[in-house]
């Protein structure tokens, strides 16, 4: 009861003209950058990131959390009217979303999409309001050393579901922790690692080094690929653009499910969009009637995957605002936003910050009451946007980028930062080096360090603090079994991945 009490608070808030208008720019821009072929949620929140860093933490969460929703809606147009999965999560939508619009009903699948993901976004947000203020007020039992386990459970599951071997995750993850060292020593106050320059007396600024990653590093991408040169390829024609009764019929089932499956394995850490869309493409598979059509052009074969995929997304913010653990790279780049406005995820984040918290979810509710209502009739302007040349974004991208880097500290350092990052980030995705374990641990990595330290200094600098407390011994011995589990998820998924598309991506 007192849950609803606080969400009837942030609905107060999020109703003004000025937040409205936040949450529908979040969700608009979200989805512009969604539609895009190449750019997923990931990308989509980190070029877009700066444009938030002049609001409230409020304002400036709630339009993050829209271009959140927004991305993830989009990324379904391509994949229906294009046969283009932007992200690995949207291969399932392809399989019959594409058949569906080669026969004239590209509408009715944009429209079945939209709905699954609008319903499964709903069910996943009411499964927030319940579960992470219950999950969060247990964690205030953890002391340091359950904290420190918790954070290398997450890292160790999210380090093996990285599509890459555990060796480079483990490199990766190391560089990322050692970058988050230089500046100011959390214990002693004293500079380190700043190799006597004081530009890095600082530290590194965290947005500088994600727009890098992320937003630049995609453009550098391109350039390599000649996409401003290739021919986009063009989507099919859009007839009618909403479904049938006999759509929602076929399809109201399938959502239910799919969302229901997509939140509650998003809750775990590891289980990521990907395996949950492929797990509800075959569970619909399994109970139909007619498999057979599946392939060929079955609305259940989109409504599924889609529901699933937004529940997944919904259930993810269970663990990232009542723990402080990312399950996806989305997230990732979330939790760095959390952090970059002065709140810290976690048990304490409900107490402390609870009406910015609830003010958050509220708006979640009404951004995906936003999406529904405006993707529908826009579905034709976004079938469009998948024209745009390369040559055209590439340029906006880019000055979003530095404006956005400059504009956090006003230092041309951190725009030089954002620059070297995104070569690094070129080259990282060239050769094959994850870059989520390298985020993960730079934005986890303080953390980590005060909870270590905490721990050792509760033990007189024995390990076996570790072991010896019940609830950290409990958290190590399921990383184990969620490890195990997850793995054979994940093999499955990248055999599925590389059967329906014919080439390796990344599971995020």
């Amino acid at each position: 009861m007192e849950s609803v009490i606080y969400l009837l608070n942030g609905f107060g808030e999020v109703i003004t003209p000025s937040n409205l208008l936040i949450v529908l720019l979040g969700s608009l821009l979200g989805t512009l950058v969604g539609v895009l072929p190449g750019l997923g949620p990931t990308s989509a929140i980190a070029i877009l990131l700066p444009v938030t860093t002049v609001l409230n933490p409020a304002q400036g969460l709630m339009m993050m959390a829209g271009i959140y929703y927004g991305s993830m809606y989009g990324g379904s147009t391509t994949a229906i009217l294009m046969n283009i999965p932007g992200e690995s999560s949207s291969v399932p939508t392809t399989l019959d979303g594409y058949p569906l619009a080669k026969k004239g009903r590209a509408g009715a699948a944009l429209g079945i999409a939209a709905i699954g993901s609008f319903i499964a976004g709903i069910i996943g947000l009411v499964g927030l309001i319940l579960f992470a203020p219950f999950l969060a007020n247990q964690a205030l039992k953890f002391g340091p050393p359950e904290y420190f386990t918790l954070m290398l459970f997450a890292l160790l599951i999210l380090f093996n579901l990285t599509g890459f071997s555990l060796k480079k995750s483990a490199i990766m993850g190391l560089l990322g922790f050692l970058f988050s060292l230089v500046g100011i020593g959390l214990t002693t106050g004293q500079p380190r690692f700043d190799f006597g320059f004081s530009f890095l007396t600082g530290g590194f600024e965290m947005i500088s080094i994600i727009i890098g990653l992320f937003a630049i590093a995609e453009v550098l991408k391109g350039l390599e690929e000649n996409r401003s040169l290739k021919v986009p390829k063009k989507p099919v024609q859009i007839r009618n653009i909403y479904p049938s009764k006999n759509d929602l019929k076929q399809s109201s089932f399938p959502i239910l499910r799919g969302s229901v499956l997509g939140f509650f394995l998003g809750i775990l850490p590891g289980v990521s969009a990907t395996i949950t869309a492929f797990l509800a493409y075959d569970l619909e598979k399994k109970v139909s009637k007619n498999p057979e059509k599946f392939g060929k052009g079955a609305i259940e074969g989109v409504a599924g995957p889609e529901s699933a995929n937004n529940a997944t997304s919904s259930g993810g913010f269970i663990p990232l605002l009542s723990l402080g653990l990312p399950s996806s790279p989305p997230l990732a780049v979330l939790l760095a936003a959390l952090m970059i406005y002065g709140l810290t995820p976690g048990p304490i984040l409900f107490e402390q910050n609870g009406q910015i918290v609830w003010t958050i979810i509220a708006s979640m509710f009404v951004g995906n009451v936003i999406l529904l209502i405006l993707n529908l009739p826009l579905v034709g302007l976004w079938a469009k946007l998948t024209d745009v040349p390369f040559g055209i974004m590439a340029p906006i991208i880019l000055l979003i980028s530095f404006v956005g880097a400059y504009s956090v500290r006003n230092s041309m350092f951190d725009v030089v930062v954002a620059i070297i990052f995104g070569v690094l980030g070129y080259l990282f995705n060239k050769f094959r080096w994850p870059i989520v374990p390298f985020i993960l641990c730079l934005v986890l990595g303080p953390k980590i360090e005060t909870y270590f330290l905490q721990s050792l200094e509760m033990s007189s600098g024995k390990l076996s603090i570790f072991v010896q407390r019940p609830i950290s011994l409990t958290i190590l011995l399921l990383a184990v079994i969620i490890l195990i589990v997850s793995i054979i998820l994940m093999k499955r998924t990248k055999r599925r991945i590389l059967q329906e598309t014919g080439e390796q991506m990344e599971i995020s």
